[in-house]
């Protein structure tokens, strides 16, 4: 099941814009907030996903169809 979580975790930071922007500012905070949300994963994990390129994943969001895309209207406004 963990690995299930991890493939979910890494979707909704392809896809989900401010939870994406989130990461590359602090990615131990999104990562606890998904954590929040629900999402179980061991510490190992944990460590894998906290050292996930910002840009990377970026680039990657950037390569999948917008409509599958959540975006961030306030534009990264809290």
């Amino acid at each position: 099941m963990s690995q299930l979580n991890v493939e979910r975790v890494i979707g909704l930071l392809a896809t989900d814009e401010c939870l994406r922007r989130q990461f590359a500012m602090d990615p131990p905070a999104a990562i606890r907030e998904m954590i929040g949300r629900g999402f179980e994963l061991t510490p190992s994990e944990l460590w894998s996903l906290e050292r996930i390129d910002p840009r990377e994943l970026a680039r990657f969001a950037h390569a999948i169809d917008p409509r599958l895309q959540r975006a961030d209207l306030r534009g990264g406004v809290a």
